[in-house]
């Protein structure tokens, strides 16, 4: 069986400043997403499930399933601030959803075989989607033994301003040992750096390895992040910001040795558009990476 990629596509894009896994940067009007599903079904992936908003479903379909749902399978769900377990409402004040776990929840229904999940918004390169898919395909019929894609923290920072990184510690054999989400990390004089949770800036290194939230699952997981959701929900259902991250419950799930996650270092180089500022740059490495032939000019006919 083949595996499937799961695409974070429901963000709202506040600091892009609009809808920017839509946005048209390839040279036919090409998004990012675009270039990791061409990826992703060149090595090896055999369905496309997409997380969205009700909000922009429309526009959605048009412009993006419209591409390639006739010539591989398609799925679509939708994360809402509502969707919660039974018991929970969520503060009237609050304006999103719960987060990139709580995202991920809402393909338990549709995906019954090892899958891998990204964001819509970066752009991860082919070789991690050939590594993530010989993983997936290894990982067939296994419970609790997952992976991650891992990126140099100095190739996955922005100009523009500071990124959220899930920093990782590994052991000789490259399992995970340690992810600690940190929402504000830039470089400084040259310097990668992090703020703490008392507001300190703490240095780290070109090479430390970061998430960029490319994960590869078998199904069990679904069944770990609804457990704990409601663990979450218990203490945070009235926090307005709260969020259900994918790397602080593997973090949970890791210290207390209930899963293992083996990370692979990819050589493939990341791009985002974190900013609306982040965009030219974005377009010229397409361009550069169709005119070195690496994708066609037109990647969907």
């Amino acid at each position: 069986m083949k595996p499937t990629l799961f695409i974070l596509a429901a963000g709202m894009g506040s600091r892009y400043g609009g809808l920017k896994q839509l946005d048209g940067l390839g040279p036919n009007g090409e998004t990012i997403m675009d270039y990791s599903i061409y990826d992703a079904l060149q090595s090896g992936f055999g369905k496309i499930v997409f997380v969205i908003r009700k909000a922009f479903e429309e526009e959605f379909r048009k412009k993006i399933l419209s591409k390639y749902e006739k010539s591989v399978p398609v799925e679509v769900v939708f994360q809402e601030i509502d969707d919660l377990p039974e018991g929970f409402t969520p503060n009237p004040e609050r304006e999103k959803p719960w987060g990139t776990n709580h995202a991920l929840l809402m393909g338990k229904n549709v995906i019954n075989e090892p899958f891998g999940i990204i964001n819509s918004d970066d752009f991860y390169g082919r070789e991690s989607f050939q590594l993530l898919a010989g993983q997936l395909k290894s990982m067939e019929g296994k419970t609790g033994h997952y992976c991650m894609m891992g990126y140099m923290l100095g190739n996955t920072l922005s100009d523009s301003g500071s990124v959220a990184r899930g920093v990782c510690e590994v052991d000789e054999d490259n399992l995970l040992l340690k992810i600690v989400e940190r929402t504000e990390v830039k470089r400084t004089e040259g310097t990668p750096q992090f703020k703490d949770a008392d507001g300190i800036w703490k240095n780290l290194t070109d090479t430390t390895p970061v998430s960029m939230n490319m994960w590869g699952f078998t199904p069990d997981y679904f069944d770990l992040s609804e457990e704990y959701f409601v663990e979450f929900l218990k203490e945070n259902k009235d926090k307005i910001k709260a969020e259900f991250l994918i790397p602080t419950l593997i973090n949970t799930l890791v210290e207390k040795k209930l899963i293992e996650v083996k990370l692979f270092n990819t050589p493939s180089k990341w791009f985002g558009i974190t900013y609306a500022k982040d965009r030219p740059e974005a377009i010229l490495k397409i361009k550069d990476l169709v005119a070195r032939n690496i994708y066609p000019q037109k990647l969907f006919s």
